[in-house]
């Protein structure tokens, strides 16, 4: 291991793609992190419980799509190690094509959809008055999100992590920027939170239409002008959607990612809305520690994204010494960057929530589960790595397998411990992290023993 870390080649491929991930996804929590701490600091809780609701529903949505960026990146990913400048542009075509159809069934099905969700809510009339109003007006920005999670996905399979950071931290620091002038400037409240995101998004989404003309062009094989780009594109769909056999691995694959990130998601719904049914202030402070998992978690799968691009290439090219090299970088990288959030949370946690909330309540409810988040990121960052690692495989049965497991495992730790009330979510969400991370990691052990990960692009 230490031969690996000392590996300045290697370090140098891996940073390449790791670093502007993991700096770049910190923009991601950060801005959670101020729309938390702008709508903490307003005059009630249910504002701060309306934006943890809100913004909940519409992640499911957009986590439940996120198969878009995870499915382009490792296909895109293979046919870049294979060399393969068609299957990339075709890769390309047809995630575009999927990410406008469904971005326009969002739209159409929106009132149905925030019906049914907010029925199952025990919050009280405040908070879910909030949390609607936010879901209404954030689910505009779903054209430019979903396609900005292509156009990520593609930059990141050939290798090119610069663009996808431009790309998330312009998006973030316009939207943090305009949370703070719509929000303390023109006092939205809620509404403006959501307004801010909307805008940045379509902010984003012209940023990285430049970027891949930028990119399309210093490749000559492909067209450098807009209308060009338009032609070929449509007409790599076109041929493609003929050959319905040329899609079947592309709807496998993100079928298994969809049922996968379902899971994910219905988890973190389940805690916010089972935690409003404790109160405004616990759904108030499970928001805040949240928030701190979150950083967690874009952080760590900064190096998720690294593992996808660097295994699919290496599978792509049949490459099997870099691809051991690659999994065992990122994971003495993984475990270090685990670390320094166990210790900062350790040492700094109540210091941290006084920075997102000035309501006492809410300070005292989660400093009594600031424990839960000490913990969490040495279960958790196992799971993000080994997802990375098996969608640049593009193996979406063993993802979606194993959260599958690490569900029912989560459903029975709960029901068990449910006497706990909110400490029994929180032991639930240790168990459902642990669970991902082992069941995981076996299959990754039992496939290099058996020599079958490198040679088995899909499963």
């Amino acid at each position: 291991m230490l031969s690996l870390f000392l590996n300045a080649p290697l370090q140098k491929k891996v940073a390449a793609i790791a670093l502007p991930m993991v700096l770049s996804n910190l923009s991601v929590p950060l801005l959670a992190l101020v729309d938390t701490a702008v709508s903490g600091h307003l005059a009630h809780a249910w504002y701060l419980g309306g934006v943890a609701l809100g913004s909940s529903l519409i992640s499911l949505l957009f986590f439940l799509l996120g198969f878009l960026r995870m499915s382009t990146t490792g296909l895109t990913a293979q046919a870049y190690g294979a060399n393969d400048i068609a299957g990339q542009l075709n890769c390309l075509s047809q995630s575009l094509l999927v990410a406008l159809l469904l971005a326009m069934l969002l739209l159409m099905l929106q009132w149905p959809l925030t019906q049914l969700a907010f029925s199952f809510s025990d919050a009280s009339a405040e908070v879910n008055y909030q949390a609607g109003l936010y879901f209404t007006i954030r689910i505009w920005s779903a054209p430019a999100t979903l396609v900005n999670l292509v156009l990520m996905g593609w930059f990141l399979g050939r290798q090119n992590a610069r663009y996808p950071m431009a790309m998330l931290i312009i998006t973030n620091l316009l939207n943090i920027i305009l949370d703070l002038i719509f929000v303390l400037g023109f006092g939205w409240q809620v509404a403006g939170i959501a307004a801010a995101s909307v805008l940045a998004d379509y902010g984003g989404l012209l940023l990285g239409g430049y970027l891949l003309l930028k990119s399309l062009a210093q490749a000559s094989p492909y067209p450098c002008s807009l209308r060009q780009l338009a032609t070929t594109l449509i007409r790599a769909t076109g041929s493609h959607l003929v050959r319905l056999t040329g899609l079947q691995r592309l709807f496998a694959l993100n079928r298994d990612i969809f049922l996968r990130s379902l899971c994910l998601q219905s988890v973190f719904v389940f805690i916010a809305f089972q935690g409003a049914a404790y109160g405004d202030n616990t759904v108030a402070a499970n928001a805040v520690l949240l928030s701190f998992l979150m950083l967690v978690s874009y952080a760590m799968d900064g190096l998720a994204y690294a593992a996808e691009s660097l295994v699919g290439k290496a599978i792509g090219a049949r490459d099997s010494h870099l691809l051991g090299n690659t999994l065992g970088l990122l994971a003495i990288w993984c475990l270090l960057l685990a670390t320094m959030f166990s210790g900062g949370y350790g040492l700094f946690g109540t210091h941290f929530v006084s920075l997102l909330t000035s309501l006492p309540a809410v300070q005292q409810q989660a400093a009594l589960y600031l424990g839960w988040m000490i913990l969490l990121p040495l279960l958790a960052c196992w799971a993000y790595f080994l997802d990375g690692v098996f969608i640049g495989a593009t193996q979406g049965k063993t993802l979606r397998n194993s959260m599958f497991i690490a569900l029912l495992g989560f459903a029975g730790c709960f029901y068990l411990l449910q006497s706990w009330q909110n400490h029994a979510l929180w032991a639930a969400l240790s168990v459902f992290m642990l669970l991902r991370s082992i069941s995981l990691a076996l299959v990754l052990w039992h496939q290099w023993r058996h020599n079958t990960l490198a040679t088995t692009g899909t499963d």
